[in-house]
């Protein structure tokens, strides 16, 4: 299936599993809206995929900024005359030991992780509502399962979203025919530990760069299979890992 006349806002769109969403969406025919603090990485993104032939628009703002999302929905519907779908997949994941009390960084990660989806669906939802239908996906992670070491705060912002996302779906899908789908990926080659300043968690998770991680594209793929099944399919949580992760 294509994705033609669908119109989706993905978040954290300037690099990893947002960018590579964004090239997937757009080559099967969606108009992607790009969102990110990152202007020149938007525009340069956005410059690549109408090059290609596809429909882009970047919209630069903060997850956690309530305005910022709604300047973003009233840019598309501006640009587009609708919103069909939010991927809120814009995320930190700063690990660390909570003996360390890095409180700025539990801080960041509330408002990124949780709030900033929050404020997306907030935004979107009435747009949704109107259309009678759309999608929301929110990219959560395996460490909605299960704890890792330095994780405790980070995975607990990755079960918020999960539960949420199951809220949202049993709330919204039968009343207003809007999918929810929560993603949960394992280990992605992507810039997310650079946040990390806890040595001793750099320490440990150093054995992971050994192991065949996720691309950002197996992500994108796993999207794109949740957004193209009939609407009276929901699809409901994608767990997937690198083949040697435990």
């Amino acid at each position: 299936m294509n994705l033609e006349d669908r119109v989706i806002i993905i978040t954290g769109a300037s690099s990893g599993i947002g960018e590579a969403t964004a090239k997937k969406l757009s080559k099967h025919g969606a108009s992607v809206v790009l969102m990110a603090r990152s202007k020149d990485k938007l525009e340069k993104l956005r410059d690549t995929i109408t090059n290609n032939g596809g429909k882009a628009i970047a919209v630069s703002g903060d997850v956690t900024k309530s305005d910022d999302f709604k300047n973003a929905v009233s840019d598309t519907v501006k640009a587009y005359g609708k919103v069909d779908g939010l991927i809120n997949n814009a995320g930190l994941m700063p690990l660390s030991f909570v003996e360390k009390l890095k409180t700025d960084e539990w801080d960041k990660m509330v408002d990124v992780n949780i709030k900033g989806v929050l404020n997306g669906v907030s935004a979107v939802l009435p747009e949704l509502i109107n259309n009678e239908g759309g999608d929301i996906i929110n990219i959560s992670s395996m460490a909605a399962h299960a704890y890792f070491p330095g994780g405790a705060v980070y995975c607990a912002t990755k079960s918020a979203v999960k539960m949420f996302s199951e809220g949202l779906r049993q709330e919204l899908a039968p009343k207003y025919g809007i999918n929810v789908t929560s993603i949960e990926p394992g280990a992605v080659a992507t810039n997310l530990t650079s946040t990390i300043t806890d040595e001793d968690i750099k320490e440990k998770i150093s054995g992971m760069q050994e192991m065949k991680t996720l691309e950002s594209e197996d992500i994108a793929n796993a999207i794109y299979y949740a957004l193209t099944q009939p609407k009276h399919v929901n699809i409901n949580d994608v767990f997937i890992v690198p083949s040697e992760q435990k």
